[in-house]
Parts: C-alpha cells; sequence; structure tokens
C-alpha cells in the first residue's frame, strides 16, 4: 500500500516573492511544510497531538530541485506525501506543480521526532505514522549531502541575530529562515540574474533566540558552498547549483 497523497491550491502573493516576482526559496520552503501540516491536521496529527506525545518533528535534511520559480499571480499545486519511515527517521516527498500540472520543484527531506524533556532524537511514536499509510522499512533512500566549505578559497560571510520572530513552536529557529541566511550572502545582481536549481541542505546543530550566527559562502562558478556557524559550531551545511536566468 503506498502512502497517502494529500494536495492543495495556492496562488503566489506579492509577500512570497523577491525583486524579480519569483517566489523565494524560503517560502517555497514555507509552502512545502503548509502543505504537509495541512495533511497532518487532515488525519487528527496536528501540532497539539503530537506536542502530547513529548515530541516535536524536525527536519535534518532536504534536497531540493527546481524547475522553474513561480512568479507572483500564479496559481500552483502543493502535493506531498509521508512516503516511508524507520524507528528514527521518516521521509517525506513534496512537488510544486503549475497550472497544467507540470513539476516547478520537487523536494525531498528527512524527519526526526525530538524530545522535549532531553532535546534529542527520540523514537518515532507508532500512532504518529499509521494515519499516513506510510511504508515501514529498515533502508530509506539517502539524500545527496552538502559539500564542505572549501576554507582554501574566499570566504564571504554576513553575521546575523536570531530573532523572536525567528522562532517556531518548537523553540528554534524556523527552517525556512536558513535559506534566507545562506543566499543573502550572495550578491544581489547574482540572485538577481540566476537561478537555483539543486538545493541540498543539512541541519547539524539547533539554533536558539539570541543566538548570533555567522553566514559564510564559496563560489565556485555556478556552485556555491555554504555553512551556517554558531561560534564553532556548524549549524547547517549546503550546497547549491546554479544556472543563468
Amino acid at each position: 500500500m503506498s502512502a497517502k497523497e494529500y494536495n492543495e491550491d495556492h496562488r503566489i502573493v506579492y509577500y512570497e516573492s523577491d525583486d524579480t516576482g519569483h517566489l523565494t526559496i524560503a517560502m517555497l520552503i514555507n509552502l512545502l511544510v503548509l502543505v504537509s501540516d495541512d495533511q497532518s491536521n487532515q488525519l487528527g496529527m496536528d501540532t497539539a497531538f503530537v506536542n502530547s506525545l513529548g515530541v516535536g518533528w524536525v527536519v535534518t535534511q532536504y534536497h531540493l530541485q527546481v524547475t522553474r520559480r513561480p512568479k507572483t499571480g500564479e496559481v500552483v499545486t502543493l502535493k506531498t506525501k509521508a512516503t516511508a519511515y524507520n524507528r528514527y527517521f521518516a521521509y517525506r516527498e513534496y512537488w510544486l506543480l503549475d497550472a497544467q500540472g507540470d513539476t516547478l520543484a520537487y523536494a525531498e527531506g528527512i524527519w526526526v521526532t525530538m524530545s522535549y524533556a532531553t532535546r534529542k532524537i527520540a523514537t518515532i511514536p507508532e500512532e504518529l505514522m499509521t494515519p499516513y499509510e506510510s511504508e515501514k522499512t529498515g533502508k530509506l533512500p539517502r539524500l545527496p549531502r552538502p559539500e564542505r566549505l572549501d576554507t582554501t578559497a574566499t570566504v564571504r560571510t554576513q553575521p546575523y541575530t536570531v530573532r523572536y520572530f525567528d522562532i517556531d513552536n518548537n523553540g528554534h529557529v524556523n527552517n525556512a529562515h536558513y535559506f534566507d541566511w545562506l543566499l543573502d550572502t550572495l550578491p544581489a545582481d547574482f540572485l538577481r540574474h540566476h537561478e537555483p536549481t539543486d538545493i541540498r541542505i543539512r541541519f547539524e546543530n539547533e539554533v536558539q533566540y539570541g543566538h548570533q550566527v555567522v553566514s559564510e559562502v564559496v563560489q565556485h562558478d555556478l556552485t556555491t558552498q555554504h555553512q551556517i556557524k554558531l561560534g564553532a559550531t556548524i549549524a547547517a551545511l549546503a550546497t547549491v547549483t546554479w544556472r543563468k536566468a
């Protein structure tokens, strides 16, 4: 039996777009999380129920492939399914489709449940997965990992302070904000004239309210390597492949 699929339509609005009128990558991530949240709510697996089990969902890795970013005013379809899981990890897929049903973006995510008591990864409660009809398997797909930052090259840096409004209901930074921090290190002219086609990101350590982080990037032609550091600790790593717009 395959996992249940869920989809909903969405109109891209101006505050989800950059100055070229295209959906930002951070907002794309927000939309993917939105459609998975809406599926969970429909199945009775809302945040209150998950929290009642003493855990919260946390993403550890994404692989995002983008064919085209939609523009302000476009109506798109968001689709997702919680495809498979094992004792500690859940694998979810996402699609962003245009009005003709063609894929604009496809993403894979690896999620874990984090214990509120220990702030560590916990065994996924079976009752959380049953409604999705996910496949229980000992072997989940392996997502491609981002590259380590090439410290022998020129590194561009940008500091950020984690604000109250960056925090989600799990008590840590909403993962979409990482994408703004990562990409904001690149020059505006580059961002206006290039499109991301492949994004690999891995979340290594938790970032919380009040933390001071530094976003670093190294550029090799149409590939950029990124990391976000909290002092000497790596909070996230990412590799982005680009094409000229």
